[in-house]
């Protein structure tokens, strides 16, 4: 197996590539490298259905890990060796992953500290074409982890931080399992910018803020006791590299142009329909409030007639919004999005009597003409405020309840064949 030191150009590339190749970043790890890469390529080779590549690739390292990881792939048809000059994981992955023709690319930390009986279904949401990310999870419902109190305390506390910071949905950012469609990962890496520990954080970002669906599994975690990663160095690089996420996103500077993928072209094609669909519930909440404010402004003042009306159409489009454009049942979200309706009449109730008040207050002798002055008003500028404020809505539309943690964890178990 040929051994490489850079990226080989796309000219150059084999016509035959393996189906996934599997990343191994490594820095000085002579104890346990031969061992981890024996055992990861005989459990590959005897559970894993398609073609295989597993790159080791070396950064940097100054013991005898390269010259082990030369001698494997030279031994085993399917190891491969990659060696960068410079240290850093994120480096590591990034030379791999770029230079790959793989359909799938992944990775798994060299003390497959993560049970890899868990990597066919990390996989296969991938191969099928659902899922353009895939991530393992040690925070979810059925994983079984053994790390000290001090490594689980950093990594919820961290993604907790994911969450409230940046609206990270995916659970577990550093968990060292991760795998991709290489088109997608390739598109990715042009705005990912780290190179060290925070490189697998910021790519989840980047995959989330350009609409990606992310995958997650739960595994099985033992963490090696041994680590020579600095825990306080690293938490401290990674909120370094949170507040430069999130200057990017602010500045819109994550976007990056991705290949066509059949589920992502039906979900635009389905976002105009939600538009549409949208549109039709506002004209309909629009003319439900000219009837209930005609109908009420008879045998009520006109600011009770005014504020009556919108709170029912408030309420009533909210439920009518939550089923019929985003398909949202049941009562999840139904208190958040209560509440946003709230707001929503608030501002409206205010304007709306505002305007009431100062034609009242201006003239008079003309509050029929504000009145329907006020009428014309809101029919105009209710349906584009619902909208604006139901825009979050979209993202948990998407969020269906199978995708929840806790109904991913019932699906693996559905799905994972026994042993």
């Amino acid at each position: 197996m040929k051994n490489l030191t850079e990226p080989v150009p796309l000219a150059d590339a084999p016509s035959s590539a393996p189906v996934v190749e599997i990343v191994v970043p490594v820095y000085n790890e002579e104890k346990v490298l031969e061992t981890s890469i024996r055992r990861l390529n005989a459990y590959l080779t005897a559970s894993f259905p398609y073609s295989f590549l597993i790159t080791i690739a070396d950064n940097g390292s100054t013991d005898s890990s390269w010259e082990r990881a030369t001698s494997l792939a030279e031994e085993l048809a399917n190891v491969n060796a990659l060696r960068i000059e410079t240290k850093g994981r994120g480096l590591a992955l990034r030379r791999a992953w770029t230079q790959s023709r793989a359909e799938i690319v992944a990775y798994t930390d060299v003390d497959l500290s993560i049970d890899i009986v868990a990597f066919l279904p990390l996989v296969a949401p991938l191969l099928s074409g659902h899922s353009d990310i895939a991530i393992g999870t040690r925070h979810a419902n059925g994983s079984r982890v053994d790390r000290t109190v001090k490594r689980a305390v950093l990594s919820r506390t961290y993604n907790y931080l994911l969450r409230a910071t940046l609206g990270a949905r995916f659970t577990d950012a550093q968990c060292g399992f991760k795998a991709g469609r290489r088109e997608v990962v390739q598109a990715l890496l042009t705005a990912v910018d780290d190179n060290k520990w925070f490189f697998d954080t910021e790519l989840l970002l980047v995959a989330q803020r350009n609409g990606l669906r992310i995958h997650e599994v739960p595994v099985d975690c033992l963490d090696d006791p041994d680590s020579s990663v600095d825990l306080w160095r690293t938490s401290y690089e990674d909120l370094l590299g949170l507040v430069r996420v999130a200057r990017k996103a602010v500045a819109d500077a994550l976007h990056v142009p991705l290949p066509l993928s059949p589920y992502r072209a039906a979900g635009s094609a389905g976002g105009a329909w939600r538009l549409a669909r949208l549109a039709v519930v506002g004209v309909l909440s629009t003319l439900t409030y000219l009837l209930l404010f005609l109908v009420l402004r008879a045998v009520a003042p006109v600011m009770a007639a005014n504020a009556i009306a919108l709170l029912g159409t408030a309420v009533l489009g909210t439920a009518v919004n939550r089923r019929f454009p985003f398909g949202i049942r049941g009562i999840q979200y139904a208190t958040h999005h209560q509440l946003e309706a709230a707001g929503d009449f608030l501002i409206r109730v205010v304007l709306s009597s505002a305007v009431i008040l100062a034609f009242q207050g201006f003239a008079p002798a003309v509050s029929g003409t504000a009145e329907v002055l006020v009428v014309c008003a809101v029919v105009i500028v209710a349906p584009l405020l619902r909208f604006l404020l139901l825009r979050p809505w979209r993202g948990a539309s998407r969020r269906h309840p199978e995708d929840r943690p806790e109904e991913r964890v019932v699906r693996q178990r559905e799905h994972t064949p026994s042993r």
